[in-house]
């Protein structure tokens, strides 16, 4: 325990929950309206709601409207648990946009420290995929002469390529530090799964694995993503068995910022991608060692009946709208010659026994291709069960990927089982007021949970507009046109979210066709990288917003942004991730697209009221085949009753 650093004292005649209850009636009550703060009753009931989890180690779905202050009660008892405890405690946002949300200059954890007096260690944990890979960066500069790669690499510190005493390491290389690079630019250089990190000669200068030291060292909170965490959970064991620090070190308490869409993350931290070409690549290392025939022989039925395999997957792709995840047919066909593989592959992990005893084979580079096939063949195993599956195809190579279908179970076990606090936090925990439906999809059995509404005057704040209900098709180029119409009409000040980066495309093409001239600025989501994307938007006041994947966890309160646009209902794609739910559910649309898009569509509209000074206007567009039943659903989650228009 570490309670010097605690922002109250402790005394023998009152325990440690005690005291940080009185200390939390003080700054609620007393401090922070003395700083300016709203006095609110829902903030005020969540902070003892939330004591009663940190006291009990429990479970918590803590749903709290827009507007309650739920991040700063969950910070103060996330940071004095954590010193409480000597451990740090991990705050894990949706995604990597929201971690940047929360530690911004004027974001709540800067409020804390400013105005109670607390100097607060967060560090930022993100995804491998938010670094440079200096490999990558070395290939794409040999492939591509271009003088934005060769910037990068001059901006690189000088120890990466200089060696000499007393040089002090520091981390570097993150997706942040290279705003001007779009999305599909960074992928070029940037981390992914299929780089063998293990046998880099560089790994003691990347700057991953530099800020790795770095966020293990915070002594109060560890920020990252739903992503980060569930492959902290999934990988700790394996990391271990490998001689590597796990990703994340021992912490006190978890709170799961927009908690609902931890499920998803869940499942795609334990879903395996394989490449063609690695494969080849580990198999190919054996063959270069002095090692039996018949081991060899073994190895090379492994390469041809890969090269089988995925002949027949990409053969067999077939695309699917609005996704970049293409469909395996012929699915018989594909898992036979995922089974002989798979097969093949448990057999040359057996042999890699006999091999390793020969010692012929580099012992540290044999234990890397074992983790390796061994992930592979449960992979393949995992396909063959019916899993979740689909193909993504690259410029240069072809990814099978495999996702498990359900993560309740081992969740349970490898998460919620231990005694701990697990804050879940957002506006849309709960369905029909229950959260019983969130709490088994995670396999939770034991919860508390609270539910507290928005303390906005939403009739006063917001006017909702219906366009195109229950009337003929809108054409898209028409729909367009009136979204420009709307946004010239308000100056701007716009947040476009489309249901898919299709929709953008075509819309932002329509407005470089149209050559029109706009008074504003308008961003795009994968120009630059989103967080920078987000800063110029909220400082240029008069500018627009167009993105996909800003439904939840954008705050931009103010006169950036008074206008919403909602360009189409937010369903699920048609992707085998959904197709699965789908097929599962007994009424699909009822239980999977609905849900869903209804969720989703709250999360969206509660992008425009941020404070109780805020107002302005959200502009939803259907396509005209909605009945009345569904209109009745939809009107049934929003604040306000929606004005219908015309086209």
């Amino acid at each position: 325990m570490t309670a010097s650093r605690l922002p109250f004292s402790l005394s023998k005649e009152h325990n440690f929950y005690e005291e940080l209850g009185n200390w939390i009636g003080d700054v609620f009550y007393d401090i922070l309206p003395e700083k300016g703060f709203d006095l609110r009753d829902e903030q005020i009931f969540m902070a003892f709601q939330l004591e009663r989890a940190f006291k009990e180690k429990s479970v918590m779905f803590a749903e709290a409207g827009v507007g309650t202050g739920k991040t700063i009660v969950y910070l103060l008892f996330a940071v004095t648990y954590a010193r409480y405890t000597g451990k740090p405690a991990i705050i894990a946002c949706a995604d990597e946009t929201l971690i940047e949300q929360l530690v911004k200059q004027e974001g709540d954890i800067y409020k804390i420290a400013n105005h109670l007096d607390i100097q607060i260690d967060a560090r930022l944990s993100k995804s491998h995929d938010q670094y440079l890979c200096l490999k990558k960066l070395e290939k794409t500069m040999q492939r591509e002469d271009d003088e934005k790669w060769l910037d990068s690499y001059e901006s690189l510190p000088s120890f990466v390529h200089e060696s000499h005493g007393m040089q002090t390491f520091y981390p570097y290389g993150d997706r942040k530090e290279y705003p001007e690079l779009s999305n599909d630019e960074w992928s070029r250089i940037g981390y992914d799964s299929f780089q063998d990190c293990l046998t880099c000669d560089m790994r003691h200068r990347c700057g991953l694995n530099l800020s790795r030291d770095h966020y293990r060292k915070a002594a109060d909170l560890i920020i990252c993503s739903h992503d980060f965490y569930m492959e902290h959970v999934w990988t700790k064991e394996s990391r271990k068995r490998e001689g590597q620090l796990p990703l994340l070190p021992e912490h006190s308490s978890v709170v799961f910022d927009e908690g609902h869409l931890l499920e998803f993350a869940a499942q795609k931290a334990l879903t395996y991608r394989v490449k063609q070409s690695t494969l080849e690549t580990f198999l190919e290392r054996l063959l270069q060692n002095d090692i039996r025939e018949e081991f060899a022989e073994l190895v090379e039925d492994a390469l041809a009946t890969n090269d089988e395999f995925f002949y027949l997957l990409k053969t067999n792709a077939k695309e699917v709208k609005g996704s970049h995840r293409l469909e395996i047919g012929r699915v018989d066909e594909v898992k036979r010659s995922a089974s002989e593989l798979c097969d093949l592959l448990e057999k040359i992990g057996e042999a890699l026994v006999f091999e390793s005893e020969m010692y012929t084979i580099d012992q540290y580079e044999l234990s890397v291709v074992e983790e390796y096939i061994e992930q592979m063949a449960y992979s393949l195993s995992l396909y063959q069960k019916n899993a979740i599956s689909w193909l993504e195809k690259q410029e240069l190579d072809t990814t099978f990927v495999v996702m498990p279908k359900t993560v309740a179970e081992v969740l349970g076990e490898k998460v919620f089982s231990q005694k701990r606090p697990y804050i879940f936090s957002s506006a849309t925990l709960s369905e029909n007021q229950s959260f019983d439906y969130l709490a088994e999809s995670l396999g939770i059995k034991d919860y508390l949970s609270m539910s507290v509404a928005s303390p906005y005057d939403y009739d006063e704040q917001m006017q909702i507009y219906f366009h195109g209900i229950q009337q003929p098709v809108l054409d898209p180029e028409a729909k367009g046109q009136q979204v420009i119409t709307q946004l010239k009409d308000n100056g701007g000040r716009s947040l476009i979210l489309f249901p898919s980066f299709d929709e953008l495309h075509l819309f932002r093409k329509q407005l470089e066709a149209s050559n029109e001239s706009l008074p504003f600025q308008v961003y795009f989501e994968g120009d630059e990288e989103i967080s920078t994307i987000v800063q110029k938007f909220q400082a240029d006041e008069t500018s627009v917003l167009c993105s996909v994947h800003l439904w939840e966890g954008l705050d931009i309160p103010g006169q950036s942004l008074t206008n919403v646009v909602i360009w189409g209902l937010p369903y699920p794609p048609h992707d085998p991730v959904f197709e699965a739910k789908r097929n599962e559910s007994k009424d699909a649309y009822a239980e999977v697209d609905l849900p869903y898009m209804l969720l989703r569509l709250r999360q969206g509209i509660g992008r425009l009221i941020r404070t109780s000074q805020d107002a302005g206007s959200i502009h939803i567009y259907f396509d005209g085949k909605e009945d009345k039943e569904l209109q009745s659903k939809i009107e049934s989650v929003l604040p306000v009753k929606p004005v219908i228009t015309s086209l």
